[in-house]
């Protein structure tokens, strides 16, 4: 696992969103860019963080008032980066190191493509950052 920093903020909303939701949060990171907070929530806790009916990740929208989202954290650097592409239908994923670097091949179904990447880019962005951040991957590339 690579090391990151927690901010001051990010340190706060982990400890909201714990509260709030019951579940565990690993890291959290404040995208003011496109307006969302996402937490990296501990291994099963992904039903207890949303709650039934989205109850508990709705309170915390409404308490912070920006855009929430959470990913499944798993030490598995393929597992982790599926869960990054949720709900995009994921058929390979493949870590491979090349001229000094980590890099990740993620292979998406046609039809989920726009999603894995995002409008404006934004979900791919958010994965590349995360598993920088989490397994120390350079670079995605989606096939």
């Amino acid at each position: 696992m690579s090391e990151f920093k927690l901010t001051t903020e990010g340190i706060r909303y982990i400890a909201l969103f714990e509260s709030l939701t019951g579940g565990v949060a690993r890291d959290c990171v404040v995208d003011e860019e496109n307006d969302r907070i996402i937490f990296v929530i501990k291994k099963g806790d992904m039903g207890a963080a949303i709650g039934r009916k989205g109850s508990n990740i709705n309170r915390v929208k409404k308490s912070i008032g920006k855009q929430i989202e959470i990913v499944e954290y798993s030490e598995d650097v393929k597992v982790f980066l599926e869960n990054l592409f949720q709900p995009a239908a994921i058929k390979n994923v493949m870590v491979v190191n090349k001229n000094s670097k980590r890099l990740a091949y993620v292979e998406v179904a046609n039809k989920d493509k726009g999603i894995a990447i995002g409008r404006d880019g934004r979900n791919i962005l958010k994965a590349k950052m995360l598993a920088q951040r989490h397994h120390g991957v350079d670079d995605i590339i989606i096939q």
